[in-house]
This record gives structure tokens, C-alpha cells and sequence, in this order.
């Protein structure tokens, strides 16, 4: 079939089942738009910013286990979206970024919204292509989608020249490709290093399961819970791994690290054998190497084989699936019971649970009672800082892709769009963004989205008018000394804000008028409902363990 370059790309995006694309038009891919609009197959969003569209993208990705998809134009569309690209990047999201770039015989001549978006994104995606023959569209695009969604998955950018848009090619899709150089891992790992696992965890007296992202990347969820049963070990799930194991159990230790459980800390320094699956070791969860759980011997099962010893020394190494590695050792493991351990767990749960005190309105008890009304079963997307552990720690999720957050990057104005693109995904699904009001206002034009397309999200604002967590770290060590984390000269409207863009806006000031709240924005279906928490201004998110310390050093109270 003979065809321009523009409705070849629809027709590569029908081939791999895109339904739904989050976009911003302008000059260099004004073709593409202009075919997107004869193809109803496609649905197509309009954020308001281009780095909404990538975040978006990436909540839907999240939220439903497909390929996100952003588009936008060349220039400073391209570099909109840069922020989050590296998001998916840090994270290991599956995503395709589509780009419009000036014509080929004006690459290179500094032309008019001119940038070189796959040199600037290259160290962020797993590849990226710069379209230069239109013939090879197809087979980039297949590319692309095999690249973005197999092994460890992440982000892939397509910059398609506006020549290549309005060129005319024969369209033929692919049915398979073979990529030299590019032979994503899996499987169930090498035998040998499963049966030293398997020993291992059958006869440890503490056993520990660290489990993260890549649990839920490869929907491996079920085989986990039956494993932890069988040999009877607590799990610690990560940020990115919060579902991968039903928060409700009473195996469950909630999440480790800087401000993770006390009792999922201590945990982990005194097991005497780890299961780390699908999670890479990073410095929020470690702390001071040395120390991390010095008293154990770990077993490391990662997709990725660069992961392995990046960061801690590793006993028994195994690249693989971890559907798979986790099904192999369901059956190599003996069942176990460890009656002490368990003893000492339940200890440690019982004098170092999560609370908090004092007078207000609190923001662990807005969190909580968001759980109870949702029964646990809500996508809750977070924004970045304090209110994003708080999520966290208080918020028990049942399963997996529940809780989508900006781990390895950490980047405010996420929560939001993402939470547009896990409504997108799911919209069955009740999905609350709970927002700090720092955090918020770096993409609350994204409100507009949500307004337009109907989107029932539910924001929740954790508004202390301050910069929470630097200002948290101000406190405890920079001798209190609040260098512009400050918001209060004054704080926004928000109420007002949400009204502007025809949301709903509720002010809540008292810990009676939580519950009420909530159930109202429940009840609605047909737009966005913003609720501004006006919670004490000095809370501290706690535990914590300071930048690079030890167990030792972990502040509780």
C-alpha cells in the first residue's frame, strides 16, 4: 500500500496495538496531527506541556503493563518531554516518544526550533532513532516497540523529520524482527545458581525477600507470594515494587530504607539470607554500603545482568525473568517454618510501628483514611517528597501496578499527569494523586486534561506550605536554618485554582472534616476533585535514615 510517511505512522501504531497517545501539536509535526485526525482508532489526549504528555505516557504505562506513547514537536516540544523520558528511564518504563524534527536538508543549520533531541536524549533511552529514509519507518517503529517493551524495559524516542511525514512509501509492517547486538535476557535462570538458591533459602534461619520493580514489570506477583509462603520469609518491597506483595499480609514488612519501617530495616540487618528479585540496590535503600546487611549472604535474580554487583557484592548471582526464577525456585525450595524469626519480626513491629502524635490535622491520617475508603484498592500516584513517603508508608496496597511513583529520578509534577494516564489506562479504576503543594503546581495546568476528557481523578493536597522534605532536612541538618522552603508568602487558592479549570475544590482545615471530604470526592464521576489538606506545617516524615548512614543511626521519633 502506497501511502505518505504520516499515515504510516498511524498505521505503525495500529500494527502495534496503541489505542491512545498523550500529545502536543506544533510546526514539525503538524503531518502527523493532520492524519491522526482521519484515524479514530486512536485516541489522542492534549495535555497542556509536553513533559505532561511523557509523565502521562508514563502513568499509563504504569497503570495498564502496555507501552505509554507521548508526541510532540521538534525543538523545545522535543525537550519538554526530556525531564520525563529520564523519569521512565530511571524507572524501567515501557514508553515510545515520538518526535517532529525539522526537515533533513535543515538539520544541522541551527534552523528554527532546531534541536538535536536523540544526541540529548541518548544517555536517557534505551535507543533512539533519527528517521532519515522513509522507507525504513516501519521497521523503526517495530524496533522501537520490541526495544521499549522487552528485557529490562524503558523508553525509546522516534525523531521523525517533516520531510519523512509527508514522503510517500510502499507500507508493509513487519511481522518479526531479529536485532543484532540486542538479545534481551530472561528465562528461568542457569540451573546451577538456582540450586545454590534454593539451598540456601531452604536452610536459612532468617530468610528475607527484597523484592522490587521487576516483580511487577514481569507480573510476577503470584509466584512471589507463593514463594515467601512456602519458605516462610518476610518481604520488603521498594518503592517501585509497593503491590508486588499484598501489604495486608502478615509477612509483609512494608518498605525498607530511608524512610521505610524500622522493623523492614532491622529486618534486613539481621537476615542471614536475602532473595533480592527485580530491584537494583539503590543508595535510599543501602545507605552506608558496608553496613547494608552485612550478616547475610544475598541472591541477586535481575533482568539485567549489568545490575548484578553494580552495587552490593553478590553471592549467587542469577540474570533472569523473575516470573520465571521465582517459578523455579517455588519448586527447588523446601518448605520452611522460622518461629523466632517471625517471634522477633512481631517484635519489632510491635515497638516500632508507624505513628505519629500531637495536635492538627496530620498527614499520615489524611493517608490512612484514603486507604480505608478505597479498601486499598485504589492507583494511587504520588508527587515527590514528603508526601510521597507518606503514601507510602500509610497507604497498604493489595497488588501490584496500585502505586505509581517517581522512584530512581524523583520528580515533582509527576504525580498528576500520571495520574491522568493511569485513568486513561483504567478507567474503572479509582485513582488519587496525593500531592504535596509544592510538588503540585510544577504541572497543575495538566487540571485542564483531566477537566476536558472527563477524568474523575482525585487529587489529594498534603498543604503544609512549605517545601516539606527540604525543609525536613533544613531542620535536622542545616541547624534549622529555612533557606526559600517557604511557600506561605501566600499560598495559593487551590480551591479556587481547581474551580478555574471546572474541577471540584474542597478546603478541609480539621481532622472531622477528613472523612466527609473524602466521600465527596468519591462520589464524583464526571471531573476532577482537588482537596486542599491544610495539615500542620512542621510534621517530619519518620523513620529516617540519614543520607549515606547506618541502621544504628536511624532517626525513629
Amino acid at each position: 500500500m502506497k501511502m505518505v510517511g504520516a499515515k504510516a505512522l498511524m498505521e505503525c501504531l495500529k500494527c502495534e496495538g496503541v489505542d491512545v497517545i498523550f500529545g502536543y501539536p506544533g510546526g514539525q509535526n503538524l503531518p502527523i496531527y493532520d492524519a491522526l485526525y482521519s484515524t479514530p482508532e486512536i485516541r489522542h489526549i492534549l495535555v497542556r506541556h509536553e513533559q505532561g504528555a511523557a509523565h502521562a505516557a508514563d502513568g499509563y504505562a504504569r497503570a495498564s503493563g502496555k507501552v505509554g506513547v507521548c508526541l510532540a514537536t521538534s525543538g523545545p516540544g522535543a525537550t519538554n518531554l526530556v525531564t520525563g523520558i529520564a523519569n521512565a528511564y530511571m524507572d524501567s518504563i515501557p514508553m515510545v516518544a515520538i518526535t517532529g524534527q525539522v526537515p533533513t536538508f535543515a538539520i544541522g543549520k541551527d534552523s528554527f526550533q532546531e534541536a538535536d533531541i536523540t544526541g540529548i536524549t541518548m544517555p536517557i533511552t534505551k535507543h533512539n532513532f533519527l528517521l532519515i529514509h522513509p522507507a525504513e519507518m516501519p521497521l523503526v517503529f517495530k524496533q522501537a516497540f520490541h526495544i521499549a517493551s522487552t528485557g529490562r524495559k524503558g523508553p525509546v524516542l522516534i525523531d521523525v523529520p517533516r520531510d519523512m511525514q509527508t514522503a510517500e512509501i510502499d507500507f508493509s509492517y513487519p511481522e518479526d524482527i531479529e536485532l543484532r547486538g540486542y538479545r534481551p535476557l530472561g528465562g528461568g535462570g542457569h540451573f546451577k545458581m538456582l540450586e545454590k538458591a534454593a539451598e540456601l533459602l531452604s536452610t536459612a534461619e532468617r530468610p528475607l525477600i527484597y523484592a522490587g520493580g521487576g516483580v511487577i514489570a514481569c507480573e510476577a506477583s503470584d509466584e512471589l507470594q507463593a514463594l515467601a509462603v512456602k519458605i516462610d520469609a518476610p518481604v520488603t518491597a521498594t518503592l517501585m515494587g509497593k503491590g508486588a506483595f499484598p501489604e495486608t499480609e502478615p509477612l509483609s514488612l512494608g518498605m525498607p530504607g530511608m524512610h521505610g519501617t524500622a522493623y523492614a530495616n532491622y529486618a534486613l540487618h539481621e537476615a542471614d539470607v536475602i532473595l533480592s528479585v527485580g530491584t537494583r540496590f539503590d543508595d535510599r535503600v543501602t545507605g552506608k554500603i558496608s553496613a547494608f546487611a552485612h550478616k547475610a549472604k544475598i541472591i541477586h535474580v535481575d533482568i539485567d545482568p549489568a545490575e548484578i554487583g553494580k552495587n552490593m557484592a553478590i553471592d549467587v548471582p542469577i540474570v533472569g525473568n523473575a516470573k520465571g526464577v521465582l517459578a523455579s525456585l517455588l519448586k527447588h525450595c523446601k518448605k520452611a517454618r522460622h518461629p523466632a524469626w517471625q517471634r522477633q519480626i512481631e517484635e519489632w513491629k510491635k515497638k516500632y510501628p508507624l505513628s505519629y502524635k500531637g495536635a492538627g490535622l496530620k498527614p499520615q491520617y489524611v493517608v490512612q483514611q484514603i486507604c480505608e475508603a478505597t479498601k486499598g484498592e485504589a492507583i494511587i500516584c504520588t508527587e515527590v517528597g514528603q508526601n510521597q513517603m507518606w503514601a507510602a508508608q500509610f497507604y497498604q496496597c493489595r497488588g501490584p501496578r496500585q502505586f505509581i511513583s517517581s522512584g530512581g529520578l524523583g520528580t515533582m509534577g509527576f504525580g498528576l499527569p500520571a495520574a491522568i494516564g493511569a485513568q486513561v489506562a483504567r478507567p474503572e479504576a479509582v485513582v488519587w494523586d496525593i500531592a504535596g503543594d509544592g510538588s503540585i503546581q510544577m504541572n497543575i495546568q495538566e487540571m485542564a486534561t483531566a477537566v476536558i476528557n472527563k477524568l474523575p481523578v482525585k487529587i489529594a493536597v498534603l498543604n503544609n506550605r512549605f517545601l516539606g522534605m527540604p525543609r525536613q532536612w533544613q531542620q535536622l541538618f542545616y541547624h534549622g536554618h529555612y533557606s526559600h522552603t517557604d511557600l506561605d508568602y501566600p499560598s495559593p487558592d487551590f480551591v479556587k485554582l481547581a474551580e478555574a479549570y471546572g474541577a471540584v475544590g474542597i478546603l478541609v482545615k480539621h481532622t472531622e472534616e477528613v472523612k466527609p471530604a473524602i466521600k465527596k470526592a468519591m462520589q464524583t464521576k464526571d471531573r476532577p476533585v482537588l482537596i486542599d489538606f491544610r495539615v500542620v506545617r512542621d510534621e517530619n516524615v519518620m523513620p529516617m535514615v540519614p543520607a549515606g548512614g547506618t541502621v544504628e543511626e536511624m532517626l525513629i521519633d
